[in-house]
């Protein structure tokens, strides 16, 4: 695989790919469950709320408890805010429960320096389950759990870390440790990922005074202190150290873009007072005895800290045989070989050769078979195939793909309809099933009433304008013989071009012609002008399907700069569109010019119209996320977005997506973005997310995601000050 395509497939995860979950976070192993940072928790009250989770999933199995003595029914591994609670959970409700944690209870907590506040965020809802919480010192909630963990006589075993697990056919697990070995018959894996420091990989890093964690500033003084990093970590070490220190602080970025607002405040008035000095742009390539050897030459630093952040455990998570989300393994070639066999099958099997169908059924449980056993290419291969097979049928009548051709349409015609009839039946039911879903999950049981109008519109619009009008209502509304007859074209109500070029086509009824150029130069600017792309995610049928199906899988949105440069190809596009339309419309009257426009036509209604649109967007749903002919492809998107800038330039716009100051950089927005956005990064620097800087559809699922309520719709109020005068 070129290192171009490995680059957008594997994009989405970015540097923290978490491991598969499913119902009640078990992972890719049956009776192993993730909870807290590695699952994607990114502060300790919603980590408690997954080990809760996690504790009450267990406890409703019929199985939870077993009989055997000397088998723990739940062996869970970290004793921080999730394992904890998790455990205390599961103990209250009945099960024998061991916790081991390889350093001491809540060690990501115990690291934090001297009096560091904790806050019990998101505020507004108390916190689930056993542990207390509420807006403290270090030191104070420390001492609260492990009063907690001593009423309950949960059994914790301090400095007893997991080193193995293996699964056993029956069921159960053997959870091995450097002192012993514990059957269990479920474990919960609630370690996290801050325990696992990045490092520089640098010749040096493990000298003695050279560390990867802050734990006592105050036991440092007048020293020549080396903080390396640029983010949230290095500049509060920074601050913490340069009272009694000298201070410098290395990163190998333009600026700290990525820190909270108050800690950008803090470390400007130390810089400017001299306290701290920093280099930029500046690498460390080496560590010796007197300090630090950087692209910008020597530093010189008794101690140095390199906070750069953590590493997920992706080396133990594999090796305790964990599946990793996004993971590209397997065999593409197997998988491509069994793919061809499917579809040679069913030509042979339209041969009257029932051995066909039969060699198509054994390659696709070939397919099947691979992809249970982490084969993510064969799940591709089949994808491919349900939806090569849908579109290669959907044509009309002798004009469909390989191996379907001259009889696959008919095949799939009932009742006197065709197959594109009940591909819309069927487009239309899927959407409303997964739109209903999507409903549940984001808006309904959230409480967020702007999600849950979102896909009540989806559906709406889906049933009246993309199956009812166009199937059935039209012809009962309209009177008009000549607009009877061209009951397709009311597709075009709402498809506006350039995303529905035969509005314009065909010797159309004038109604039609007035009302595409109404739509497309009227309504769509004004619409962009209020919500600039929300057509993308409120109305389209395109990307509605996106939205609900598609959903899913919104955190597999390709990520990072070259994703976004492939956006470019949306422009291309709209740029055929806007040759080809003048082209095939002036084709009537210049007969040079009608050959070579509807060849034009009839090749971007096959490339466009039917790959680009249907058949690989939707194949690529579970592997890169619902909106890739949204974002890559479709013109009208990219003729909002241009819209949308333009509006955005002009400072007339009323589209953006604003931050506060209260963002912690979880990553959450950015995550579950289905256009690949950074939000994270704007947010930080508290930028809009608009269409100037994006290609933001207004989906709001960033907004709703964020556990800190830092982004709204509505720009963030200025305090208000008010003057309280002296008394007398």
């Amino acid at each position: 695989m070129s290192n171009m395509l490995r680059a957008v497939l594997e994009s989405a995860s970015g540097g923290a790919r978490r491991p598969e979950t499913g119902a009640g976070l078990e992972s890719s192993i049956p009776g192993l469950y993730i909870a807290g940072d590695l699952a994607g928790a990114p502060v300790m009250k919603l980590a408690m709320e997954q080990g809760q989770e996690v504790a009450r999933h267990i406890l409703s199995l019929p199985d939870a408890r077993g009989a055997d003595a000397p088998v723990w029914d739940v062996v869970v591994a970290g004793a921080g805010a999730a394992g904890l609670n998790c455990a205390l959970e599961l103990q209250a409700g009945g099960l024998r429960v061991l916790v081991l944690e390889k350093g001491r209870i809540a060690q990501t907590i115990e690291d934090f320096p001297q009096g560091k506040w904790i806050y019990d965020e998101p505020a507004g809802a108390p916190a689930a389950g056993r542990l207390w919480l509420e807006g403290a010192s270090k030191e104070d909630l420390l001492a609260r759990w492990r009063q907690a963990v001593e009423a309950a006589g949960l059994d914790v075993r301090a400095g007893e870390g997991v080193t193995g697990l293996a699964a056993h056919r029956q069921g159960g697990f053997d959870v091995r440790t450097a002192e012993a070995t514990y059957a269990c018959r479920r474990f919960v894996l609630a370690t996290g990922q801050r325990a696992n420091p990045r490092r520089l990989g640098v010749p040096g890093e493990d000298l003695p005074h050279v560390h990867h964690r802050l734990y006592s500033p105050g036991h440092y003084e007048n020293e020549r202190i080396a903080v390396i990093g640029g983010g949230n970590s290095a500049v509060e070490a920074a601050l913490a150290l340069c009272g009694r220190n000298r201070i410098t602080l290395i990163h190998r970025g333009e600026g700290f873009d990525r820190v909270f607002r108050d800690n950008r405040r803090l470390l400007g008035e130390a810089i400017a007072a001299g306290r701290i000095e920093t280099r930029l742009q500046t690498t460390v390539r080496e560590f010796t005895a007197g300090g630090a050897l950087t692209s910008a030459g020597k530093i010189p630093c008794d101690r140095a800290f390199v906070l750069i952040g953590a590493e997920p455990p992706a080396a133990f998570l594999k090796s305790l045989g964990i599946r990793l989300e996004n993971e590209w393994s397997g065999n593409w070639g197997i998988s491509l070989a069994l793919l061809a066999a499917a579809f040679a099958g069913m030509g042979a099997f339209h041969g009257s050769q029932a051995a066909g169908l039969l060699v198509t059924l054994g390659a696709l449980a070939g397919l099947v078979w691979h992809g249970r056993r982490g084969c993510r290419w064969s799940w591709l291969a089949l994808s491919f195939f349900v939806f090569y097979s849908i579109y290669a049928n959907k044509r009309a009548p002798g004009h469909e793909f390989w191996p379907f051709q001259g009889w696959g349409a008919q095949g799939l015609a009932f009742f006197g309809r065709p197959f594109g009839f009940w591909y819309t039946v069927l487009y239309t039911l899927v959407l409303t099933g997964f739109g209903v879903e999507s409903m549940l999950k984001w808006g309904i049981r959230r409480r967020d009433w702007f999600q849950t109008r979102r896909f009540a519109t989806l559906i709406g619009f889906q049933w009246l304008f993309y199956f009812l009008i166009p199937e059935f209502l039209f012809r009962a509304w309209v009177a008009d013989p000549a607009l009877q007859s061209e009951a397709w074209r009311s597709y075009g109500i709402i498809y506006a071009w350039p995303l529905f070029l035969h509005t314009f086509f065909g010797k159309p009824h004038p109604v039609w012609i007035v009302w595409g150029l109404l739509l497309t130069f009227v309504l769509i600017p004004v619409l962009v002008l209020f919500h600039g792309k929300r057509y993308c995610s409120w109305i389209c049928g395109c990307g509605g399907l996106a939205e609900t199906l598609g959903d899913r899988w919104r955190h597999l949105a390709p990520k990072g700069r070259q994703s976004v440069r492939l956006e470019q190809m949306g422009a291309w596009i709209l740029a055929a569109v806007a040759i080809i339309t003048p082209a095939v419309a002036l084709g009537g009257a210049f007969t040079a010019l009608r050959g070579p426009a509807l060849t034009a036509l009839d090749w971007y209604g096959l490339i466009v119209d039917v790959w680009l649109v249907g058949l690989l967007p939707m194949t690529l749903y579970p592997f890169l996320g619902g909106k890739i002919w949204c974002r890559y492809w479709c013109p009208l998107a990219k003729m909002m977005e241009l819209l949308s800038a333009w509006f955005t330039r002009l400072r007339i716009s009323r589209f953006a997506i604003y931050s506060n100051d209260k963002c912690i950089a979880c990553g959450e927005c950015s995550r579950y973005c289905q256009v690949g956005i950074d939000v994270m990064r704007l947010a930080m620097r508290q930028e809009p997310v608009d269409n100037l800087n994006s290609s933001c559809i207004g989906c709001g699922i960033c907004v709703t995601v964020c556990p800190m309520d830092v982004l709204s719709y509505s720009r963030p109020r200025a305090p208000v000050l008010v003057q309280i005068e002296p008394a007398g």
